[in-house]
């Protein structure tokens, strides 16, 4: 389920784990709300703050670590059946369609790939529901990992709000500017980098609601007029579409791997 931790990608992870601790001791040892509650006795706040720190690096790891998704040889098989019943329920369907899915195998890797996956050339492999690669996580965000993704950045989102809240809260007042940069340098740098990882972390989740809401892809949004199976649709088309409630369901609730192509090929029985 998880790839080797000691991969090309532990200096990013490595950096992740020393910019998070890092933030959170200075945000512990000034006069923040956190000192001053542990100065006071009370425990519950910094207790809460590290374990929602902790559980944000957890699915950091789960989302970086685990398989998103990789299309292996032993799928063809799968894949193979899927489309066959497809092909037997589905007889208006177009000839054309038929012969590209018939005949859709990845020039990299050699595999069959099924419907809404790619190649990714960081991985080495072909992905389903590729969505993209994420150069923070260094992993590819696709079908098995794309909700631990989306649970990571809103749990992230909640410790960057707090912490700069509490970060806000540790600024003291100094006559002199010279000396209230002296004693708040750190704090102030902490307090830069939760502004641009917050402003970064909200846009990725708003955009990456609007995505899953809809039933689409970062790929097929950025690249959909070169997609065999998506070019002929015009732009407000989207034969994954099931309605925002069903999206949303099947994206956060449904665990078992997706057999896109009867969606895809009963919508364009549909429209025939």
């Amino acid at each position: 389920m998880f790839r080797k931790v000691l991969s090309a990608g532990f200096a990013v992870r490595a950096g992740h784990v020393a910019l998070t601790w890092a933030v959170t001791l200075i945000l512990f040892l000034h006069r923040t709300d956190l000192k001053q509650s542990e100065e006071r006795g009370e425990f519950l706040k910094p207790v809460t703050f590290l374990l929602l720190v902790l559980f944000s690096m957890l699915l950091y790891f789960i989302t970086s670590l685990m398989d998103p998704g990789y299309v292996t040889f032993d799928d063809e098989l799968k894949v193979s059946r899927s489309i066959h019943c497809v092909w037997d329920d589905e007889e208006q369907m177009a000839p054309a369609l038929q012969k590209a899915q018939r005949l859709r195998r990845c020039g990299y890797c050699m595999v069959q790939q099924p419907m809404r996956s790619k190649h990714c050339h960081s991985c080495q492999h072909c992905v389903r529901r590729y969505d993209h690669h994420c150069p923070w996580i260094e992993n590819c965000v696709g079908e098995r990992n794309h909700r631990f993704f989306m649970l990571y950045l809103i749990s992230q989102l909640a410790v960057l709000l707090w912490a700069f809240h509490i970060a806000w809260s540790g600024f003291g007042t100094e006559t002199e500017w010279k000396e209230w940069l002296r004693i708040n340098t750190f704090l102030l740098l902490a307090f830069i980098i939760i502004i641009i990882f917050t402003v970064v972390i909200m846009l990725l989740l708003v955009s990456h609601l609007y995505l899953v809401s809809s039933n689409t892809t970062t790929w097929e949004f950025m690249s959909r007029h070169r997609i065999s199976y998506l070019k002929h649709c015009s732009s407000e088309e989207n034969p994954f579409d099931q309605g925002i409630l069903r999206n949303l369901w099947v994206f956060f609730c449904v665990c078992k791997t997706v057999a896109w192509e009867r969606i895809y090929f009963r919508e364009e029985d549909g429209l025939v």
